[in-house]
């Protein structure tokens, strides 16, 4: 892959979080125009369905039984279980808490790659950027507030739902190269969509066809459904393709940041100083990463080039 190729990955990752930080902001106009978190799920990932069905082929089900389970689990761990552990999260602790222990989904996902792949593992330079970054995401998301109250239910499922990304992230990379990423992206829609649907049975879908008709509720679920789910959701996995797992999450660090000056700029929410030194912290330690990275991998393709000349010369 070329220079401007991999900027360009790059690009896009970054892009891609930008919009889901100011999913936040979209998702608050809803609740606050009368929808739950259900219904706003279920509505963002049917039209990210129907806008994806045209374009993924006809292909129904996996080859195996096995990758079927796989993409189903992808639906899953990437879709409704994800969306629901952290809105009721929020319903038991504070945002504050939920949206630090959250936003750490790059470590978990760290963790759990390098228990199952070696070329994703980070090493001890690049851990060091990686909290870094962490700690850069805790003064954005504080925002100069240090109020923090255990609540161990809400805490709980905001881990929980760190987690669940972090298995979706690693099922995505088990199935890289096997299918078109259309077709798996579709699938994580399809089954997103058919395991949300045992939640009606307790919260009943919003059904008021005035409510949709305003066009600040229409509007913000077109956002969500086609840009913040249909695109976003098959770039991502493009990107997670190109680049690796790791580089792509650590984006996840840019959520917050990028929440914090959308709240500002349509909320009217206040910046502090600490947010600012905590946004200096993301760029360096994620740009840490991912330059480590780069480093590493020159350093192992000189390695090896040298010691082919060395064979060569035996």
């Amino acid at each position: 892959m070329n220079a401007g190729r991999i900027c360009g990955i790059h690009l896009l990752a970054f892009l891609i979080v930008a919009v889901w930080g100011t999913t936040f902001v979209s998702t608050k106009m809803l609740i606050n125009n009368g929808l739950r978190p259900v219904d706003i799920f279920f509505v963002r990932f049917l039209l990210a369905y129907l806008c994806i069905l045209p374009l993924a082929g006809r292909r129904l089900f996996a080859r195996s039984l096995g990758d079927e389970l796989q993409l189903a689990l992808l639906g899953l761990t990437g879709g409704s279980l994800y969306f629901m552990t952290e809105n009721i999260a929020l319903q038991y602790s504070y945002c504050s808490n939920v949206s630090l222990i959250v936003c750490a989904t790059p470590l978990f996902t760290t963790a759990l790659l390098g228990c199952f792949y070696k070329e994703e593992r980070l090493n001890a330079a690049q851990t060091v950027c990686s909290v870094v970054a962490l700690a850069g995401m805790a003064l954005v998301v504080l925002n100069g507030h240090f109020v923090l109250n255990l609540s161990p239910v809400g805490d709980m499922l905001a881990c929980y739902a760190s987690l669940t990304w972090a298995f979706y992230s690693l099922g995505v990379r088990r199935l890289r190269g096997k299918y078109p990423l259309l077709f798996v992206t579709r699938k994580v829609f399809a089954y997103g969509l058919l395991t949300i649907l045992p939640a009606f049975f307790f919260f009943p879908l919003q059904t008021d066809v005035i409510l949709y008709a305003r066009p600040l509720v229409w509007t913000n679920l077109l956002y969500l459904g086609f840009i913040a789910s249909f695109l976003c959701y098959f770039g991502w996995n493009v990107v997670m393709e190109r680049i690796g797992v790791v580089r792509s999450t650590n984006y996840l660090y840019f959520n917050p940041l990028v929440t914090l000056f959308t709240s500002y700029w349509v909320l009217g929410e206040q910046i502090t100083p600490l947010a600012v030194v905590g946004t200096l912290l993301i760029l360096g330690g994620v740009y840490g990463v991912d330059r480590l990275r780069a480093v590493r991998l020159l350093a192992g393709y000189r390695w090896r080039k040298t010691d082919k000349r060395k064979g060569g010369m035996r």
